[in-house]
């Protein structure tokens, strides 16, 4: 059994704003059922440009719910700039903290949120399902980017693969890209080190 904070089981029993917001503005999926996780993603704006209404569904583990609900309530109320400064890092301060093999779920609640903005602007999204990804496909198994990898890796600080797991699933199933994820890290922080 997980370690959940208080504030993780308060999120994944009683999850706020559960379900679809009736026509909306906005539009974010992300994820995959057949993986063990997906999330949908809609909000509505008002007037001056505020999420006046959000919404998620989920397919996932009570990571994912709470991580989805918590992000509902810390952008209600924002500017679509302020929402898309949110990171998974403050998703999970927000539940007081999630255990390391479930960071993955507020990673992916940062996606759907992106995801939907880009939608509302008319932009293609990253992370869309049928998107041309940039990068090359390391785990094969999730389907996951070096691109994506990379930028995870950054954005929270990992050094290691099993740390990359997750954050992202790569390397999660067969185990077989756990080696090219390690020196793909090393690599970008002997590169980091450099320009220091």
């Amino acid at each position: 059994m997980w370690n959940y904070t208080d504030k993780v089981m308060d999120h994944f029993l009683h999850p706020r704003n559960v379900g679809e917001v009736e026509n909306p503005d906005g539009v974010g999926e992300i994820g995959n059922a057949a993986c063990g996780d997906a999330l949908k993603l809609t909000f509505k704006l008002d007037k001056d440009g505020r999420i006046a209404d959000v919404k998620f569904k989920t397919f996932g583990c009570a990571s994912a719910i709470a991580s989805s609900s918590v992000l509902t309530e810390l952008i209600k109320g924002k500017t679509l700039d302020e929402a898309s400064k949110v990171t998974n890092q403050e998703i999970a301060e927000a539940l007081g903290g999630l255990p390391e093999a479930k960071m993955h779920c507020s990673v992916m609640g940062m996606e759907a949120l992106q995801a939907a903005i880009c939608h509302y602007r008319g932009e293609k999204s990253p992370f869309e399902k049928d998107a041309d990804h940039d990068g090359r496909i390391v785990c094969k198994c999730f389907g996951v980017t070096d691109v994506k990898i990379l930028k995870v890796a950054k954005e929270n600080q990992l050094h290691k693969a099993e740390e990359v797991t997750s954050y992202c699933k790569a390397g999660g199933a067969c185990g077989a890209c756990l080696d090219e994820i390690q020196q793909l890290l090393d690599d970008m922080w002997k590169l980091e080190a450099a320009k220091k």
